[in-house]
């Protein structure tokens, strides 16, 4: 039943997680937010020179972190890449903070680390770190830059939402991760990456939002928090691997993915640009004026997500 699944969606860790980041949003959003940086991006965007200089920080699951530390260090260089590119931009370099119980218990966690910044060819430059923490976790950020931005706050009324997704991937054995990117050709990686300021800069699309740990569902109602609006999610169209149920697909992370808002007369150029590299790009649903996320499947609907009740993050352009 669409609702059973509805009502499991928001209960699921993703979301909640994203729920939590309003407390800062109450917090910090009212007094930081302005006309030249409004919060609650992938990135913040400041303004510099004739462009942006992007910043953003990611902090690992301490799960991952015990549990596959080669594979959390290379997610920590990974997100941070995409939350840049996601914003139409450039990665420039990274800073990490370590905390660890000792030398000997972070050694794959920094060789994971120097695997993605290889492949991604964006340097660690610099950081904190400490040997005598009582417990292991490790934070990154990153710098960027972009000339045009894709933002989560232009999304409007009748866009389509694509999800363009590398699906030549498999699924972490532990946790909700769909891993297309540790065994990929590194020069592919940063190829397929770059599909996304080039949208920028030949404006075929404004808006933009990396698949993040909410997965499809959580991404989309961070898009439509921002922008105030609200969509329709046609469960029926969304790309799914075979043999995988869609409800822990729709809250998966995968280490390629994005979320666009695209004006109807570019959708089938922007789509042709991922499909040139072998990237699904599937339309998924629509951008409307009512504040409120419909999830549809055939002839069925149910309302996911009402803004007029319910913040996600609290991040939106009310706070500007």
């Amino acid at each position: 039943m669409l609702a059973d699944l509805a009502s499991k969606l928001r209960q699921s860790l993703g979301i909640l997680h994203k729920q939590d980041i309003q407390i800062a949003a109450r917090a910090l959003g009212g007094q930081w937010n302005s006309a030249d940086i409004i919060l609650g991006d992938d990135c913040a965007a400041i303004p510099d020179r004739d462009g942006y200089l992007l910043l953003a920080a990611e902090g690992m699951l301490p799960q991952l972190i015990e549990t596959d530390p080669w594979f959390a260090g290379w997610c920590s260089v990974m997100v941070n890449v995409s939350d840049i590119y996601s914003m139409g931009g450039y990665p420039i370099a990274i800073v990490d903070t370590i905390w660890s119980q000792s030398p000997d218990s972070i050694q794959e966690l920094l060789a994971g680390m120097k695997a993605a910044a290889i492949a991604y060819q964006v340097p660690i430059v610099g950081g904190h770190t400490n040997f005598r923490s009582p417990y292991n976790a490790l934070s990154v950020a990153i710098l960027g830059r972009a000339e045009n931005l894709l933002t989560s706050f232009h999304a409007q009324p009748n866009d389509l939402l694509l999800a363009a997704i590398d699906m030549r991937g498999q699924f972490h054995a532990d946790y909700p991760f769909w891993n297309a990117a540790t065994n990929a050709d590194p020069a592919q990686l940063r190829e397929n990456l770059s599909i996304l300021p080039y949208l920028a800069k030949s404006e075929l699309c404004d808006t933009a939002k990396d698949i993040s740990m909410g997965g499809i569902i959580g991404t989309l109602l961070m898009l439509m928090e921002t922008s105030n609006y609200g969509a329709i999610l046609d469960l029926d169209k969304i790309p799914c691997p075979e043999n995988i149920a869609l409800e822990k697909w729709l809250i998966s992370f995968p280490s390629y993915g994005f979320l666009l808002s695209v004006r109807p007369e570019n959708a089938e150029e922007v789509q042709a640009l991922f499909d040139r590299q072998g990237l699904v790009c599937a339309i998924v649903g629509k951008v409307q004026t009512k504040t409120q996320v419909i999830l549809r499947s055939q002839s069925d609907s149910v309302l996911f997500w009402d803004f007029a009740q319910d913040a996600l993050t609290g991040f939106s352009m009310d706070l500007c």
